[in-house]
């Protein structure tokens, strides 16, 4: 499918979500914004170690003994064992493929152990990368159990061939799964961060930090949720799901007061950090669950809203969160969305309140399905 197609597809994808889901009146969907770039555009790649990589010819006569059945590369849809081992990707530019490559080369050199996800067993689990617009890099190693002389071994190894890398870190997870942002992040070389910058503004990101993953689409996104906002000035905008306060952080020169509410402590640290790193005033951050935190007395200390941005996960808004910004009758809402099936679900709840002025997708995320979403609502 050519990349026109692709946006044909995505636009009907969201012009359908919201004629089924939401019934209700929608003005005309202004045309996607395409991305610029629809290769190597993503700041972020996680790859996974396997000791059973798929294959893609296979007979009943294969040698086992004969093949290298490690593998590092992406899931095979479906199937949690197996990893389709990645020689080239076209998602994200160079060095990525150079650090993945060099890093296979040197693990089966030396007889280091790729993860068995089945018995929890080997020594490499999961590698991250992460770049930013200005030439940052930062590579993360996931190790299932310490040995120094080991891990010392690959990092110096990543280090001394990579010297672009700004920001070098392990971690050691032993448990079942593959999260490991609950857990210590060590850094071995450089600083603990890579540095974003956007219309001026910088964002430090660190292992664990939310930024969206096309930077340059990023931008074209938040530009598109500030002109729907249609800011002048005296407002006090509520930014739920702030995440790093990047959109917060993006629209406080344009504002009186904005402010921000993430679920993820961390996430509301580096969001402080970023405001105080852009000598940004007008911004206050709070962690907790929005339907739990954003009540009356949290809207009489901070100011009733008159815009507030919504920036949910997949999932969309908790029913409790639209009931309470329902309450609060912000004059404006803008509503941006990985998931336009989810964004109509709460939309057609505030749809008595609120119409729809404006609907604009952004195509964050070209060669996939996915696309943001962003919606006007107006008080009625």
């Amino acid at each position: 499918m050519n990349y026109e197609d692709q946006l044909f597809y995505k636009q009907n994808q969201i012009e359908n979500n919201l004629k089924r889901i939401g019934k209700f009146e929608i003005p005309e969907i202004l045309p996607i914004i395409p991305s610029e770039n629809i290769y190597h555009y993503r700041n972020k790649l996680e790859f996974t170690f396997s000791n059973r990589k798929w294959l893609t010819d296979y007979s009943k006569e294969i040698n086992f003994d004969d093949i290298n059945m490690n593998g590092l590369g992406f899931h095979i849809p479906g199937i949690f064992d197996r990893i389709v081992n990645i020689n080239k990707c076209w998602l994200q530019k160079e060095p990525s493929n150079a650090i993945r490559l060099a890093v296979k080369e040197y693990a089966d050199k030396n007889n280091m152990e790729f993860y068995n996800v089945k018995k929890w067993s080997g020594f490499l689990r999961n590698l991250v990368i992460r770049n930013t617009s200005i030439g940052e890099w930062m590579v993360i190693v996931v190790l299932n159990y310490e040995d120094q002389e080991k891990r010392e071994g690959i990092l110096n190894h990543i280090a001394e061939k990579f010297p672009e890398i700004t920001s070098l870190m392990y971690v050691i997870n032993q448990k079942k799964n593959d999260v490991y942002s609950d857990l210590e992040i060590k850094l071995f070389k450089g600083e603990p961060f890579i540095t974003e910058e956007m219309e001026g503004l910088k964002f430090k990101i660190g292992p664990v930090s939310f930024y969206q993953t096309n930077s340059e689409q990023a931008y074209e996104l938040y530009k598109v949720a500030r002109d729907f906002a249609g800011l002048k000035g005296d407002e006090v905008v509520y930014d739920l799901y702030t995440g790093t306060g990047t959109i917060a952080n993006f629209v406080a020169a344009k504002v009186k007061k904005v402010v921000g509410i993430e679920s993820v402590p961390s996430a509301i640290f580096d969001a402080r950090e970023n405001s105080w790193l852009n000598e940004i005033n007008n911004t206050v951050f709070y962690d907790g669950d929005i339907a739990q935190v954003m009540d009356e007395n949290f809207v009489a200390l901070n100011g009733k809203p008159d815009v507030i941005i919504t920036d949910p996960p997949r999932a969309g808004m908790h029913e409790k969160v639209v009931k309470q910004i329902l309450n609060i009758q912000p004059q404006k809402i803008v509503y941006i969305s990985c998931n336009s099936a989810t964004q109509a679900r709460d939309v057609a709840l505030m749809s008595e309140n609120y119409k729809v002025e404006k609907v604009q997708p952004v195509d964050m995320f070209p060669q996939t399905q996915h696309v943001e979403n962003v919606m006007l609502l107006v008080k009625s």
